[in-house]
């Protein structure tokens, strides 16, 4: 499999080319506004890892499982990672131990290409910084079910194909729906909030690779 992407996108996040909040923004319901973190934001970093899967490549995502009815995200489709913890040496470092204990992926199987744009989401005051992961390998998943509900594998070129982007109604809580909010419909999960505007983010960076993905 070709993997001139690779080396490409990498240089592109050294020299932090990213689209950023236009490609967010896309994502993000038209009622709502991109928000800055406060002082007191708790700090978290996922993974967007990749790799090669008979013939195509993957990205893993995860359905949350939580037994907290507190939990605001309980349930959403989101990338592995978590809350930065005080044995992190950075952030970089929260996403790769996070990954290892939601999917059973070990760190030296990763090779970390860079970092995109942080996000900020207020529901949970959490700040994440997100990061691209890269393996030669398909992984063999062991989930933490305690955390992880389902493993959701997506072909990476189904984030460039418009046709799983929609708008849908978000039950938020039993008493709220948010009306056409803007997400991706793929295995049939929807795909929203912070982890739909990292995917997009994503979708704009590859998108130049399309044709040899």
């Amino acid at each position: 499999m070709k993997t001139d992407w690779v080396r490409d996108l990498t240089e592109k996040l050294s020299i932090g080319s990213l689209p950023g909040p236009t490609a967010h923004r896309k994502m993000i319901h038209p009622h709502r506004s991109l928000e800055f973190p406060p002082e007191n934001a708790k700090l978290a970093g996922v993974m967007a890892l990749f790799y090669p899967k008979e013939g195509e490549w993957q990205m893993v995502l995860i359905e949350r499982q939580s037994f907290d009815a507190r939990d605001q995200h309980k349930g959403q489709i989101s990338f592995p990672g978590g809350k930065f913890d005080a044995t992190d040496v950075d952030l970089t470092s929260t996403a790769i131990r996070e990954t290892q204990e939601e999917i059973g992926v070990f760190s030296h199987n990763i090779q970390i290409l860079g970092s995109l744009t942080p996000i900020y989401i207020s529901v949970s005051n959490f700040h994440v910084f997100p990061f691209i992961g890269v393996m030669n390998f398909a992984p063999i998943f062991k989930p933490q079910w305690s955390e992880v509900k389902e493993i959701i594998e997506i072909p990476m070129l189904d984030l460039l194909n418009p046709q799983y982007q929609k708008l849908s109604d978000i039950q938020i809580h039993k008493d709220f729906v948010l009306n056409d909010v803007p997400c991706f419909n793929m295995k049939e999960k929807i795909i929203w909030g912070a982890t739909a505007m990292i995917i997009s983010e994503i979708a704009d960076l590859i998108s130049p690779y399309k044709a040899i993905l």
